[in-house]
């Protein structure tokens, strides 16, 4: 048994895990607004569809693109109860879970979902939640942490024992749409901290290389690139168990 990952750029990740498909965050349009531009094309459809499950961290607009979310249609959106109400007054299938509830996804129920906290509140939103989280997928072949934004805190300890076993892959955020990180985001050293508090056994950076403000001829050369290798080298140091995956936009990892 295996788990796939598909990256599709920032913190739009594909999970195919036990026959049940899984999309966190999905920004799947060429651009996201006036305020951020997309490096690249917009993913392939092929990479997306069939999900039997959308799941969404929070509502800030480079995660909760309500363009994007369109794409699913009735697929259910599994996240905070209070931005499931917002979900649904988009006329989505928004659903909330309760604190410690696993949610069955796909037909058979051997894969279930649940929340789990994150420190991402430094730009509330007037018009919508501003709750966040995380999320653990759990199945038969193994269990992946989903961080969604969220600063570094001693509590990512006990993952591990919210899944009920060892945390096989941890999907961490390791950049952002500019060079300088405002609070309530993990650079390379603090997710790879956060990896060695799980104890994951593998590791997927995101949340990077892909997102730049319509000014970003002001910021460094190369700036963009430089965070996935960065995490690399940061893993290596503070957890030299786990082993990172560093994918190219687009592109898929088999992890057994």
């Amino acid at each position: 048994m295996a788990i796939t990952l598909t990256w599709l750029g920032h913190a739009t990740v594909v999970v195919d895990i036990d026959g049940v498909r899984i999309v966190a965050d999905p920004l799947l349009r060429r651009h996201n607004g006036v305020l951020r531009r997309r490096g690249g094309a917009a993913p392939d459809g092929e990479a997306w569809s069939g999900a039997d499950v959308v799941l969404l961290s929070h509502l800030h607009h480079d995660h909760a693109e309500v363009g994007s979310l369109r794409l699913f249609d009735d697929v259910p959106v599994l996240t905070a109860p209070e931005n499931a109400v917002w979900v649904r007054k988009k006329g989505l299938d928004g659903r909330g879970l309760g604190e410690g509830e696993w949610a069955p996804v796909g037909e058979t129920g051997d894969v279930a979902v649940r929340l789990v906290p994150a420190v991402h509140h430094s730009r509330p939103m007037p018009h919508r939640p501003n709750a966040a989280n995380g999320h653990l997928v759990r199945g038969p072949s193994g269990v992946v942490w989903l961080a969604g934004d969220t600063d570094l805190y001693p509590g990512m300890a006990g993952h591990p024992g919210l899944a009920g076993s060892p945390i096989d892959v941890a999907v961490v955020p390791v950049g952002g749409w500019g060079p300088r990180l405002s609070p309530g985001h993990m650079g390379p050293k603090q997710a790879a901290t956060a990896c060695r508090l799980v104890a994951a056994r593998s590791a997927v950076p995101v949340h990077w290389q892909t997102l730049h403000v319509p000014v970003g001829g002001r910021f460094p050369r190369g700036w963009m690139d430089l965070a996935g290798p960065r995490f690399v080298e940061a893993l290596a140091h503070e957890a030299p168990s786990c082993r990172a995956s560093v994918l190219d936009i687009g592109s898929s990892a088999t992890l057994p």
